[in-house]
């Protein structure tokens, strides 16, 4: 497997070698095509100029041969750095420039072929040494002189050819490109050590984090990432997150412990109370005439045993993926009432009055109503059981913005601030509640909680001066 290093440092080198690949290719064919073809320009000029004063020369009755014509060719081939050779139509050479011809040479002549050439096309242009004329290959342009008679008729005399040495030329170009290589090659490896270093740097942080998670994931809840806490960037992001993830998790391992705990608990003690007493019957330490008091303590242990377990179903359903809630419209305040009344004979069991605060008109809501209805069963018997007993309890109704703000409300013993925000935890009970409360499990408000998250919507609960208040949201419909 390649790592993140290895890829991005191998794009970066791919993606810089290619750049001055393509830049030195183009720099290089641009310059050397332009400094050669300033020179044939240049070439082809001068030999244009040389050809039409040698034809003018020779109407005029002047010779090739002539001191002043020798001066001009010498001044023409010493300004453009050129040679000059002025050749008959045959071939053979009547006139060069100093260097023009090669040392040791006797009897000078131009190729036949080119001589045909000229003479076919008026000029000629290439590469070329002349048949050995030149003692390496030069750029050369030829072109033939015409005279006029004086009858006006224009016929070939002569020959005129420039040649440039492109050693120079070829030397200057080839001394650019090793700079432009070598310049090159420099920033290349600028380019490379800074890429290592910036993949470094970038890499370092992922494989610390990856080691913390293999570390997190054989147990050590206690791994974090640090030293990254002060980056602003996407590695400040992922430790952040994964801190986050760790502290989360951590958290529900801790909660699971005690969830098994509160598990063990609830269900040990009416497992014990109905084998101690079922026990006590059948070896007789239990009085016959007290068997009938035992058993009925036994049933009702037995009831709360199902009731623990029905409860702990109903919970592990509504967190199952599967649970998906049903949306509908429904009135929430015609659900409240009807909870209200199957609890009618528990308010006057405990001689409870009943504040209702709800709208006239029907208060439409999105939702699922049988799980809503859970949800103010839950709360309504909730706000019974820890009512004073002759107290008021109320239940009230309010739109606004788009929700519907559904309160249950008892006066009791205040709930301390602290205790709070774990209202809503799996079998959470206070000493208090365990005591009055046996036929509670602790799962009542935690199923609350489950079934509005399930909605997408939010619970609160206030304690002051014995007032208790739940308020939960709906969407109205």
């Amino acid at each position: 497997m390649k790592s993140v290093y290895g890829r991005q440092f191998s794009m970066m080198a791919a993606i810089i070698l290619i750049s001055f690949t393509l830049l030195g290719a183009a720099f290089i064919t641009l310059s050397y095509r332009y400094t050669i073809q300033e020179k044939q320009e240049s070439m082809e000029r001068n030999v244009e100029f040389i050809s039409q004063f040698t034809g003018a020369l020779q109407s005029s009755g002047g010779s090739v041969m002539d001191s002043s014509y020798q001066a001009y060719v010498s001044a023409i081939a010493s300004v453009s750095d050129a040679y000059v050779i002025i050749c008959r139509t045959d071939g053979r050479v009547l006139l060069a420039s100093e260097g023009a011809i090669r040392d040791g040479l006797a009897a000078p002549a131009v190729p036949h072929q080119i001589c045909q050439l000229i003479g076919r096309d008026g000029e000629y242009t290439g590469m070329s040494n002349l048949g050995g004329i030149f003692p390496e290959r030069r750029y050369v342009a030829g072109k033939s002189v015409v005279k006029s008679d004086f009858l006006g008729q224009q016929y070939e005399t002569n020959l005129v050819f420039v040649a440039a040495d492109t050693s120079n030329i070829t030397g200057l170009w080839r001394a650019v490109t090793s700079i432009f290589f070598f310049t090159a090659l420099v920033v290349l490896f600028i380019a490379f050590i800074s890429s290592s270093v910036t993949s470094l740097h970038q890499t370092r942080p992922l494989k610390e984090i990856a080691d913390m998670a293999r570390r997190f994931g054989h147990g050590e809840y206690d791994a974090r990432v640090t030293g990254y806490e002060d980056r602003r960037d996407e590695v400040g992001e992922l430790a952040e997150a994964f801190n986050a993830m760790a502290d989360s998790i951590s958290k529900a391992d801790a909660k699971r412990s005690e969830f098994i705990a509160n598990v063990s608990h609830e269900l040990k003690t009416p497992m014990t109370t109905i084998a101690g007493f079922a026990d006590g019957i059948l070896d007789g330490t239990i009085p016959r005439e007290r068997e009938r008091e035992y058993l009925q303590t036994i049933s009702s242990e037995t009831r709360r045993l199902s009731r623990l377990v029905r409860r702990m179903l109903e919970v592990s359903r509504l967190q199952s993926s599967e649970n998906v809630t049903a949306q509908e419209p429904f009135d929430v305040a015609e659900v409240m009432l009807r909870v209200l009344v199957s609890l009618e004979p528990k308010i006057s069991a405990r001689h409870l009055d009943v504040d209702t605060a709800l709208p006239e008109g029907r208060v439409m809501v999105w939702g699922d109503p049988d799980a809503i209805t859970q949800v103010c069963y839950n709360l309504l018997d909730n706000a019974i059981k820890f009512s004073t007993e002759g107290s008021t309890m109320g239940i009230g109704i309010q739109s606004k913005n788009g929700k519907a703000y559904v309160s249950v409300r008892n006066t009791g013993e205040t709930i301390p601030p602290e205790e709070l925000p774990l209202l809503f935890d799996r079998f959470h009970k206070t000493d208090r509640s365990r005591s009055e409360d046996r036929d509670g499990v602790g799962l009542g408000l935690y199923i609350v909680k489950t079934i509005l998250g399930n909605h997408r919507e939010n619970i609160t609960v206030t304690s002051e001066n014995g007032v208790t208040e739940f308020t939960f949201t709906l969407t109205l419909a």
